[in-house]
């Protein structure tokens, strides 16, 4: 059966106090499993704040009211219509800088475990996305080690990440644990093609989740995953391609709408639209800048067209309804209403009936960002592409 999956979202607070704290404070797990299921029509999320003692303890509250239960084969059912992944996002110190990853976890026990040991590690256990005293090398034995599984997280970004700031080669990080590494998350702001111009990457799972800081991100990027079952061990074995249990799809922005496609000059806010890579400003000649995703996968590619592996999912472009001229909260509401869920206006509505509600100019549009065909500025340097009509 096929599900939809974002297995990164932020918490924004639990026992009402802050967990991620540049994320929504309305951003609990009440509302996110309810946001998810109900109207954004997720099947699987991953809460990537769940070491969190007071997560834990909001975690233990569900179960023991039964609004959670512990599936056998790992994660926790929700209302019996979502499949909670435990999850933590962990900071790294690397050879040039510090990287994210995620660390799953099939039960709540282990992830308790996992909390009691990393807190050794950082200054604050309560809080999201701390930096630890241990390399990504060492964080994955600890990780295996809990049974867990570890991702790296939003790997091309100019901040925290392990191509974006750190390493040339995912190898070079994990040395002989690297193929124990079965999937990578890809970020906004790069694709497949991107990702598939190196080399290394041919054996690695590709994963495109939203990490989202608000309601609204919740599901802007995800997954179509085809399991026996909506579950933990299903998901280890997607990850790892399994012939029963595998990703079908990855839905993701345009790279070009990431907030850190192209090159961002400091000095006088221009955004790249040279050739890349572009490592100095091409309009004030300034080296203070950040280097775009675009700019910096043209740097440590090994071709200069993508080579997709055989098997490689099929990587959609999706407009997010937030990014679409004339849909505010009011037509969201009315679209809702008609449809149910995000992921059926996103996907599956015909452009009649969207048209029947909401008029044909935004019915157009939506149907137009659906095929990849609406017209986009580049964003880059933390400031998000647009959509041009």
């Amino acid at each position: 059966m096929d599900y939809f999956a974002d297995l990164h979202v932020h918490i924004g607070s639990a026992k009402d106090k802050p967990v991620k704290i540049t994320a929504s404070r309305k951003l609990t797990l009440k509302n996110i499993f309810e946001m998810s299921a109900k109207k954004k029509g997720i099947d699987m999320v991953g809460i990537v704040d769940a070491a969190s003692p007071m997560v834990i303890a909001e975690l233990e509250e569900f179960i023991e009211k039964g609004e959670l239960i512990e599936l056998k084969t790992g994660g926790l059912l929700y209302n019996n219509n979502l499949t909670v992944i435990l999850g933590a996002e962990i900071e790294t110190e690397e050879k040039r800088g510090v990287a994210h990853s995620i660390a799953f976890f099939p039960y709540l026990k282990n992830i308790k475990d996992f909390s009691k040991v990393i807190r050794r590690y950082i200054r604050n256990i309560e809080l999201s996305s701390q930096r630890a005293r241990l390399s990504a090398y060492e964080l994955y034995k600890i990780v295996r080690d809990f049974g867990g599984l570890l991702m790296p997280a939003h790997i091309f970004t100019p901040h925290k990440s392990f191509y974006g700031s750190c390493y040339d080669s995912l190898i070079e990080a994990f040395g002989d644990f690297y193929d124990a590494i079965p999937a990578v998350e890809l970020g906004l702001s790069s694709d497949t093609d991107l990702a598939d111009t190196i080399r290394e990457l041919s054996r690695k799972t590709f994963i495109t989740n939203s990490d989202a800081h608000s309601f609204e991100k919740i599901g802007r990027e995800h997954n179509k995953l085809k399991l026996e079952s909506c579950s933990f061990d299903n998901l280890v074995k997607a990850f790892q391609g399994d012939k029963n249990n595998y990703v079908v799809a990855n839905y993701g922005l345009n790279p070009k709408l990431g907030k850190y496609h192209r090159t961002l000059c400091l000095d006088c806010d221009y955004i790249a639209n040279e050739p890349p890579p572009v490592k100095r400003c091409p309009r004030c000649k300034s080296q203070n800048v950040v280097l775009g995703v675009l700019d910096r996968i043209s740097i440590i590619s090994d071709y200069d067209k993508p080579v997709h592996p055989v098997g490689r999912p099929p990587y959609y472009y999706q407009i997010p309804l937030e990014f679409i001229p004339g849909v505010g909260k009011n037509t969201l509401k009315k679209l809702l209403a008609a449809f149910g869920n995000e992921m059926k206006i996103l996907h599956k509505v015909s452009e009649k009936e969207l048209c029947e509600v909401v008029g044909e100019k935004i019915a157009k549009n939506i149907v137009l960002g659906r095929k990849g065909e609406l017209k986009l500025q580049v964003g880059g340097g933390g400031i998000y592409g647009k959509v041009i009509l």
